[in-house]
């Protein structure tokens, strides 16, 4: 077994026990410890506890690699490759008792993705990918869509309260004009792993971090679509613009970014 197959394994195994812990904690949110991080950005003892049980799992089996996570510091370590962890997200979904939130956990070799795990425990579902390997859900196999027009699906916009509003609006002004349907959760990871599935056609947003982001477009390439180049560094570092899209639409969702309709 490889290098990353041994983290690959081993990855699967740690989101899913870590996903299991914030059920638990989800189903006790009364006893929940909740902070505001900012406008829309809250964070909770269940994101920090789970984030520091993914750590442990993680720098016991690998304890020379690196660790950047959403709620603790960065761990730099003397081997290539690069841990990258969102406890919990979709946190303002988790503590208003809605679905739509994951665990979150990406592993990065020499700046490549080669590893994404995301995993919905409400629902049961483990998103995942390995260099080399197909995307899977639960371990089938799995494709984004065939669809060719913005009018055969829902494209998922987000928002980053960083920016101006005029930014979302002008993506879904432009989609709706286009004849398409803007979709929405509380969890950026989770509505990635669902335009790898197919569910979705694609998904835009000005800015993402790289904990919420990197796992699920690594996964969406592995089940054939195209994400829009970003340089790993920056992401790590400060986060990115994530636009991504299965093939017979990807032109066409690049296009709400400049199109005039209205």
């Amino acid at each position: 077994m490889s290098d990353i197959e041994r983290r690959f394994s081993a990855a699967i195994k740690i989101t899913e026990a870590a996903a299991q812990t914030a059920l638990e904690f989800f189903n006790q949110r009364d006893a929940l410890v909740i902070e505001s991080k900012g406008t829309q950005d809250w964070v909770s003892n269940a994101d920090k506890d789970v984030e520091t049980e993914i750590r442990a799992a993680l720098s016991a089996q690998f304890p020379d690699d690196s660790i950047v996570g959403e709620e603790h510091d960065n761990i730099s370590g003397s081997s290539p490759y690069t841990w990258i962890i969102d406890p919990i997200d979709g946190t303002s979904s988790f503590v208003n008792a809605m679905p739509g939130w994951c665990v979150v956990i990406a592993c990065v070799c020499d700046n490549e993705t080669v590893i994404g795990v995301i995993v919905d425990p409400v629902v049961k579902e483990t998103y995942s990918a390995c260099k080399g390997g197909p995307a899977t859900m639960n371990g089938a196999p799995i494709n984004v869509s065939k669809a060719s027009s913005l009018t055969d699906g829902s494209v998922a916009v987000g928002h980053c309260a960083r920016h101006g509003a005029e930014h979302t609006l002008r993506y879904v002004e432009n989609l709706v004009a286009s004849g398409g349907i803007f979709y929405r959760i509380g969890s950026g990871a989770l509505m990635l792993a669902y335009v790898a599935s197919g569910r979705l056609l694609g998904y835009i947003e000005l800015h993402m971090n790289a904990w919420d982001c990197v796992a699920g477009l690594f996964i969406i390439q592995q089940a054939g679509g195209i994400v829009k180049p970003f340089e790993m560094p920056n992401m790590i570092a400060s986060g990115g613009q994530v636009l991504t899209g299965a093939p017979g639409v990807y032109d066409q969702i690049c296009g709400l970014e400049t199109a005039k309709n209205g």
